[in-house]
């Protein structure tokens, strides 16, 4: 076990409120508060916890402090507790207020802008705290200095009295507690989710290793859950447990971590190659999430393919009339997990995406490229593992190509070889045109006659198309269901993909409500993250939601989405129908066919016609337009990737060779399914 913290000592007390510094006021956060925490929705929601958590990390990583409790409490509270230094509570010489006061009630206040409270921090330019104060009905801070327990109370971000030492304390020890409750005005909703909770911080726990985190669900009283994460070996841990269950192409995990002097840029590299056909690469400045890299990811790569050419050309495993590997064919398979820790992190755009530092590229480069060199020479074995998959890696780039310029050639994605089976728009403007990929023929004729000709593509698939996470991208193309998507598209695939050139902004996945429906869905969801991630990243993927049930009463009739929907509907129309009566509906009379399900249901006199939906094919191009087509009536849920890391693994799980992850994966989620047909 990890020591519980460290007590105070001299750097506790360097740290005060000189080293507050504030920029500007609060206010505009509960007007526009998505502009700090990206949305009202459940990630914003969850948003709020990570920024209170980044300062507990803050210390951790400044070495203050090992241990961080984060509990989910009734009533849809929250509290973090680190035994990091404890906010200061000092009153500022500039602001004549505590320092905790300003920290939490004022914006761009902390000890992250140049006052030398922090060397390295992740928080989101020290907004963090007080964004959480504004966005909370209530908020308690507590914290532990100078052997007293220091208070103060606010309601959405104001403070309800003075900060003020409420008990003295036994001990020397230090640290804050942040309660809140976030305020129900402003979000959507105000449900913790657990599995979120627990996949970031297990990532934070490897990324901070050697720091314990307990996460201790208290909601229910009567059923607590208890959940603790301590790493000792850093990112690669991470590694292992990105690769759990796929087939490793070398059993030892390549790590480094080391300090760069010269920039004092600390570098935590650790890689493991798979069987796998793609990469699965992860980037983090300041334990911070790096969804489109940055200078570190470049560094890495250069680093990567100079050194593995190096070592193949210094061993002979590349002939001399071979190319050299490029960095595709030394990514293919690659598990990565690239982490840097610096002191002023320059980021692109406010949910930081992107690393802009430039030393970051420069430490990543010399340190990594230094210790990998040691390991392949060291591990002579592993070495030619790795080097034997990238040289095939090359030999099936080259055959990709060759198929990629016979499929896509010029000319096809001009529009002028487009597919036969594809009804196109009339429209050349992509941001106002749709393609809707559809499942099937009969639902395919519907569609082309229901749509809008001028901004609606229709494209039939027949059948399942392949899985492309076990294919290569040359067999993918021989494939001609997806040969004939690739070329409507327009973006080409690959090496040559151009976002720029996509004939359509929005590109709707639209099948069947069913189980065929659903795996059809899922594997063009998988081919679009594996080889269009781009657009899933820039909000073109989105899946139509056409209805399960028409229920009509009389010349009366609407369309639901669900279960309980319908439910609700039938109860609407049996009381505006006059009988106000418990709806215990009785099936009088029950008719199916291959394709769809009639239900006659009755209720004191009252007979409502309940169809239940299988296939878009049997509705009629009228039925298809109002129901799922219409942008006026439709609805229509966008793609999105949350956490890249954890959709990987579970595009690995579901769709990968391995049965037995998968089998577990059911197994476990079972109980959660909805709309299964047996």
């Amino acid at each position: 076990m990890p020591p519980k913290g460290k007590k105070s000592d001299k750097n506790a007390s360097a740290y005060s409120a000189k080293q507050i510094t504030v920029l500007e006021g609060l206010e505009p956060v509960r007007k526009r508060p998505g502009m700090y925490i990206g949305s009202t929705g459940p990630s914003g929601l969850h948003h709020l916890i990570w920024e209170v958590m980044d300062n507990s990390f803050d210390e951790a990583m400044g070495g203050y402090g090992k241990e961080i409790t984060l509990r989910l409490l009734p009533d849809h509270m929250v509290s973090v507790e680190d035994h990091g230094r404890g906010i200061p509570v000092d009153i500022h010489p500039q602001f004549k207020k505590s320092a905790l006061e300003l920290v939490l009630t004022k914006l761009h206040a902390g000890g992250k802008f140049g006052g030398g409270g922090y060397k390295v921090s992740g928080g989101l330019h020290g907004v963090g705290v007080s964004v959480v104060n504004a966005l909370s009905v209530y908020l308690k801070a507590e914290v532990k200095r100078d052997g007293k327990l220091w208070m103060q109370e606010y309601q959405c971000g104001r403070p309800r009295a003075k900060v003020k030492p409420v008990k003295k304390l036994a001990s020397l020890e230090t640290g804050t507690i942040i309660t809140f409750q976030p305020d129900p005005t402003i979000f959507e909703t105000t449900e913790f989710h657990l599995p979120t909770i627990i996949n970031h911080l297990r990532q934070q726990a490897y990324l901070t290793k050697g720091i314990k985190l307990d996460v201790i669900d208290e909601r229910d009283q009567t059923n607590v859950f208890v959940y603790a994460f301590y790493f000792e070996g850093g990112v690669a841990s991470y590694v292992q447990h990105l690769n759990h269950g796929k087939a490793v192409k070398h059993d030892t995990v390549f790590y480094c971590n080391k300090i760069d002097e010269a920039s004092a840029v600390e570098v935590e590299v650790g890689f493991q190659y798979t069987d796998d056909y793609h990469e699965s690469v992860h980037c983090f400045a300041n334990n911070i999430t790096n969804p489109e890299g940055g200078m570190h990811l470049v560094g890495f790569r250069s680093a990567l393919t100079r050194e593995l050419n190096n070592y193949a050309r210094g061993k002979g495993l590349l002939k001399e009339k071979d190319d050299n590997l490029s960095g595709d064919d030394v990514r293919e398979g690659l598990t990565a997990i690239i982490s840097v820790k610096l002191e002023n992190p320059q980021f692109e755009g406010q949910t930081k995406a992107k690393l802009g530092n430039p030393e970051a590229r420069t430490s990543v480069e010399s340190i990594f490229g230094a210790a990998l060199q040691i390991y392949l020479e060291e591990h002579p074995r592993d070495a030619e593992a790795v080097i034997g998959k990238c040289v095939l890696s090359a030999q099936a780039r080259r055959a990709a190509r060759a198929a990629r310029e016979t499929v896509l050639r010029k000319g096809a994605l001009e529009g002028l070889t487009l597919p036969g089976k594809l009804a196109d728009c009339s429209s050349r403007d992509p941001r106002n045109s749709e393609i809707f990929i559809v499942e099937g023929d009969s639902a395919g004729g519907s569609a082309k006659q229901g749509r809008d000709r001028e901004t609606q593509a229709i494209l039939p698939l027949r059948g399942k198309i392949l899985n492309v996470e076990r294919a290569r991208l040359d067999k993918m193309l021989s494939n001609t269901e997806l040969k004939s998507l690739v070329i409507a598209l327009g973006t080409n695939i690959g090496e040559g993909f151009n976002i720029e050139e996509l004939r359509y902004h929005r590109v709707v996945i639209m099948t069947d409500a069913d189980v065929d429906g659903a795996h059809i869905r899922t594997l063009l969801l998988t081919l679009f993250y594996r080889y269009f991630p781009e657009l899933i990243k820039q909000g073109h993927i989105y899946i139509a939601q056409p209805p399960l049930y028409r229920l009509q009463l009389g010349k009366d009739f609407v369309y639901v989405y669900s279960d309980e929907e319908k439910e609700k509907e039938l109860a609407r129309m049996i009381a505006e129908a006059g009988k106000k009566k418990s709806v215990k509906t009785e099936v009088v009379e029950k008719v199916a066919d291959t394709e769809s399900e009639t239900e006659v249901v009755e209720t004191g006199g009252v007979r409502v016609n309940i169809q239940r939906y299988k296939g878009l094919g049997e509705m009629n191009p009228k039925q298809l337009w109002e129901t799922t087509m219409d942008p006026e009536t439709r609805v229509m849920k966008l793609v999105t990737i949350e956490d890249a890391a954890q959709a990987d693994e579970i595009f690995d799980v579901l769709m990968g060779s391995d049965v037995a992850p998968r089998k577990r994966f059911i197994q476990t989620h079972a109980k959660s399914v909805q709309n299964l047909d047996i």
